[in-house]
């Protein structure tokens, strides 16, 4: 079995509390990452694209995207990863409070590999935090991180 080395997250989440839950819930799982958190769309690209304080950063092997964020809110930022050859083939969860049938079937559309309703509770955001470690990168192969 190959050597596991830290898995890179990208996470877009503008809410200061819940960008704080999601850090302490993959710290305290003790899950072998490399977790950046941005706080809009605008910035998610940037950082994606490589552009002004991103330009040495590394691709990440996942994107946690939130919805509803200022700038330009995640359905955009979906629609244009999916759109761009260099980024399409990174999965994308939806890490959201939305519930609404409407996001969900539009997430998909757009392309999203999972959607997810964020927990509030710390322990359930754990078990959030494990479940998409273990899927992720465990379970699925996941497209080679040429990073480009």
């Amino acid at each position: 079995m190959p050597e596991q080395r830290a898995i890179r997250i990208l996470m877009a989440e503008d809410s200061p509390s819940d960008a704080e839950l999601a850090r302490q819930a993959f710290k305290n799982g003790k899950l072998l990452n490399e977790l950046t958190i941005v706080k809009d769309g605008v910035e998610a690209l940037a950082y994606l694209r490589k552009e002004g304080e991103y330009q040495d950063v590394q691709r990440p092997d996942v994107i946690l995207l939130d919805l509803n964020m200022p700038k330009k809110d995640g359905r955009e930022v979906l629609e244009e990863i999916k759109k761009d050859p260099n980024l399409r083939t990174i999965p994308v969860v939806i890490l959201t409070t939305s519930e609404d049938e409407h996001d969900i079937l539009r997430s998909y559309e757009l392309q999203a590999s999972s959607f997810i309703t964020k927990p509030v509770e710390f322990e359930k955001f754990l078990d959030v935090a494990k479940g998409i470690r273990q899927f992720y990168f465990n379970i699925v192969t996941l497209p080679p991180n040429g990073d480009r």
